[in-house]
């Protein structure tokens, strides 16, 4: 080795750029513009009633009469929760259920048209809910389905299983059928192989479908708005809408602040509980 070598100077790191922070503040924009919305609604939630036209960023005394007021009995909230999660639930385990299995034949049989099915299950989804609300309510009151849960469950389905399709069907596609394959050689039965291979395998894509299966259940409002009148079976979404102030012209908008602060709660913790699952399964597939 040399002197010259000895005494190199070491190479020179590249000059950043004076627009390196546009990243950043395009970032912080982005998070601001989201979050906004969710602030208000939370700040407007915290004054008093005679404080909710105030427009500091920070309400002052900070007061829970919206809270009280929100789950108070004559409001009937805590059980439109519970119908929520009931409604919701049900519909994201029966979408999974069968889709699942809907997805995975179709991304492992071999039949004649099956990309024409594909294309109507993906068209379907495509329909907007208030297009199908007569025909769902002249049918639901032939059969006598008004006013009852699965008046909502049902058209949450219909909305929800096309894309719960043909998501896992993309994402059964790309694993490899020589896991199967190699299960089956080991004694395992086409189910079993199935069960205990893919479905695990597929965990990140089920609970992301999952996931988007549950907000969209438990955000639906006009269907159920439109199929249910009791107020004991109404959902969270619902009732918020028809809160009543003191008066008959009095708008309770700090309830409905509280209201939607509650409502929103759970689905934020689920999206933190389940954040590395999600990304997981929708990053799933970009890199082969």
């Amino acid at each position: 080795m040399t002197a010259a070598t000895l005494t190199r100077p070491a190479p020179a790191k590249p000059k950043r750029s004076g627009w390196g922070w546009l990243p950043y503040f395009g970032i912080a924009a982005i998070v601001i513009y989201c979050l906004a919305p969710f602030y208000w609604m939370l700040v407007s939630s915290l004054r008093r009633t005679n404080d909710i036209f105030d427009s500091s960023a920070i309400p002052s005394p900070l007061s829970a009469d919206s809270y009280e007021a929100a789950f108070s009995a004559n409001n009937g909230f805590l059980r439109a929760l519970g119908n929520s999660f009931l409604v919701a639930g049900v519909t994201t385990v029966l979408v999974l259920l069968i889709g699942t299995l809907t997805a995975y034949a179709l991304a492992r049989l071999d039949f004649r048209f099956k990309n024409l099915v594909l294309a109507i299950i993906i068209t379907t989804s495509m329909f907007p809910g208030i297009s199908l609300l007569i025909p769902l309510l002249e049918l639901f009151s032939g059969i006598g389905w008004i006013n009852t849960y699965q008046a909502m469950i049902v058209p949450s389905m219909s909305f929800a299983l096309p894309l719960a399709v043909w998501n896992l069907t993309a994402f059964f596609r790309q694993m490899p059928i020589e896991l199967e394959e190699a299960a089956q050689i080991d004694g395992c039965s086409p189910a079993q192989a199935f069960r205990k291979v893919i479905l695990p395998l597929a965990a990140p894509g089920v609970f992301t479908t999952a996931i988007i299966t549950f907000i969209a259940a438990w955000n639906e409002f006009i269907i159920a708005l439109s199929v249910v009148n009791k107020k004991e079976l109404k959902t969270a979404p619902v009732i918020t809408s028809q809160f009543t102030g003191t008066t008959q012209f009095d708008a309770p908008f700090g309830t409905q602040m509280a209201a939607g602060v509650i409502v929103t709660i759970p689905l934020v913790i689920l999206v933190l509980l389940f954040q590395r699952r999600i990304v997981a399964g929708l990053t799933a597939g970009g890199v082969k």
